[in-house]
């Protein structure tokens, strides 16, 4: 899940600035899942909002932000209240998705997004994915050694691990340590042996874009 923490209050209010009618939308996925973007979040901003003066003219929560067709219906009827401006409590590509069918209504956030993570109780969330376009997980026994290591190293540790910990961050295991126990566990050391090719970005034009029309 896309992981959301959100903005200060102060940040949000100073994207506002002048406009006097305000509209809502949450995000009924991720991020009510962080507690960023649901029904109770919608109306603590509501209450916010209303106490600095604006009035808040619709609100809506889409069931995923980032998907065009369903968040196309739930902007109709923010659209025809015809707010001075949108705020989007979901992920960036929500903020984005929703903006682009407000017309020439501005959007703005109400969230930082952080990371694709997993949530390992309520609450908690840990960093799991960098969509780093070029997934070694088959290779390193399902760990992440983009986001797991500190150094983002892909062909072992680096040497400065201290009793099993990271030495850029003492509370994390090192990464490669969990790696090589995951791969001994399982059977398939003889990965180690195999060289990856060091993380770059020459690969890429941004935006990318990944269509399954055409394809079987």
């Amino acid at each position: 899940m896309i992981i959301t923490q959100k903005k200060p209050i102060e940040e949000v209010m100073a994207l506002v600035g002048d406009a006097k009618t305000v509209a809502i939308v949450g995000c009924n996925s991720c991020a009510t899942a962080c507690q960023t973007g649901g029904e109770a979040q919608i109306a603590e901003l509501t209450k916010v909002l209303e106490g600095a003066g604006k009035k808040v003219v619709a609100t809506t929560v889409a069931d995923y932000c980032c998907m065009n067709l369903g968040v196309k219906s739930k902007m109709k009827p923010i659209n025809a209240a015809n707010p001075d401006c949108v705020i989007c409590m979901s992920c960036g590509d929500g903020v984005q998705c929703v903006a682009k069918n407000a017309g020439t209504i501005p959007t703005y956030p109400s969230n930082d997004t952080m990371y694709l993570g997993e949530a390992v109780r309520f609450g908690v969330w840990e960093e799991a994915c960098r969509f780093c376009g070029q997934c070694v997980l088959g290779q390193t026994g399902a760990i992440c050694p983009i986001t797991q290591c500190a150094k983002s190293l892909v062909n072992g540790p680096c040497g400065g691990q201290k009793n099993g910990k990271c030495e850029v961050n003492p509370e994390n295991p090192c990464a490669w340590i969990k790696i090589y126990e995951r791969l001994e566990a399982t059977g398939q050391l003889d990965k180690l042996s195999k060289r990856r090719e060091d993380k770059g970005h020459g690969d890429f034009a941004y935006p990318r874009t990944i269509s399954l029309r055409g394809k079987k």
